[in-house]
């Protein structure tokens, strides 16, 4: 890139519909209110009501007149998924942009969805494929009637993390029933996301979709990931300890949503890549660019297994802009 990107350099998303999950708090929520002063409809996509409406009011009382909307999902329950979905491509309306953006980090003690998974394989990617799918239909509507320019082009943003370097898909065990590691499973679940959001692009250009497939990280940010959670008092304080040092350090959680928004709106963004901040290690910076992408992420045998896998777990199947449904396992 020529020059720093920055926010500013968004363009206008007038009549744009975004849909952000986790969007209540944040790099989702400073991804969001970005987007949103750039003119964009943005569905925050939040499974608690109450803290979702605290966001939007907090929003609201920051910058009025935003165009701004609460939407219940549970991406921890399939039903909650299909039920949403259903709402939502009732109104016949285009999704231009889809950001997969909420997660699990690392619980101290294996839990499970409302369908019996792991809790962060079955929230961060299982959950986030489901969604994907059945919305396919909204974001081929706005592919069939955007310009043919980049920026007209509908994404789906998939946010993945640094830690994806250090994980392993174990197709053994995906929902480390018999050895549950906390970091172990959040560095997996990140892995898949990237692993899923590769085997996406290719998907689509197979079937010469308009819509594209991107991923970012955020570095290291402050984010509500280290302190949300069923963790014991001391562990609280601890965690809230180091989020505070990593905003001084590292990121904030604004800073952290700049990858997010450059792989949402740049025309720069290719079908396929993955952004992130280009500080040391990719910890952290003010600058964006190409990330980098571990070797394990890059394996397309172990992709094409993990989508398959994915298809047969919630009983979704993606075939380009065609969403049918499979049997489930």
């Amino acid at each position: 890139m020529s020059k720093k990107w920055q926010a500013s350099d968004i363009p206008s998303l007038a009549d744009k519909r975004v849909l952000i999950t986790g969007a209540n708090s944040g790099i989702g929520y400073h991804a969001a209110l970005k987007l949103a002063r750039k003119g964009a409809h943005v569905i925050f996509a939040c499974r608690d009501q109450t803290r979702g409406e605290v966001a939007l009011a907090r929003m609201e009382a920051d910058s009025p007149g935003l165009r701004i909307e609460l939407a219940i999902v549970d991406l921890a329950s399939l039903s909650s998924i299909h039920h949403f979905a259903a709402a939502e491509l009732a109104q016949h309306r285009p999704l231009h942009l889809l950001i997969n953006n909420a997660g699990v980090m690392a619980p101290p003690r294996r839990m499970e969805t409302a369908d019996g998974f792991e809790l962060q394989f079955g929230t961060n990617v299982l959950g986030h494929f489901a969604l994907t799918a059945l919305l396919i239909p909204a974001l081929q509507q706005a592919a069939a009637a955007s310009s043919a320019d980049m920026a007209g082009r509908p994404r789906v943003v998939t946010i993945a993390s640094i830690a994806h370097k250090r994980g392993r898909i174990d197709f053994g065990d995906l929902q480390s029933t018999r050895n549950y590691s906390p970091m172990g499973a959040y560095q997996q679940s990140k892995l898949a996301n990237l692993l899923v959001a590769f085997e996406l692009d290719r998907r689509l250009r197979a079937e010469n979709s308009r819509i594209m497939s991107v991923a970012a990280h955020p570095g290291v940010a402050n984010t509500n990931l280290f302190q949300s959670g069923k963790y014991s008092a001391a562990e609280k304080s601890l965690r809230a300890f180091l989020g505070h040092a990593i905003g001084i350090a590292l990121n904030t959680d604004s800073e952290g949503a700049l990858p997010t928004l450059y792989a949402s709106t740049a025309l720069e963004a290719k079908d396929g890549g993955y952004y992130g901040p280009q500080g040391f290690q990719e910890m952290r910076g003010e600058e964006v660019g190409p990330a980098k992408i571990s070797a394990q992420a890059n394996d397309t045998v172990a992709a094409t297994r993990l989508w398959q896998i994915c298809e047969e777990l919630t009983g979704v199947k993606i075939f380009g802009d065609v969403v049918a449904v499979a049997s489930r396992v």
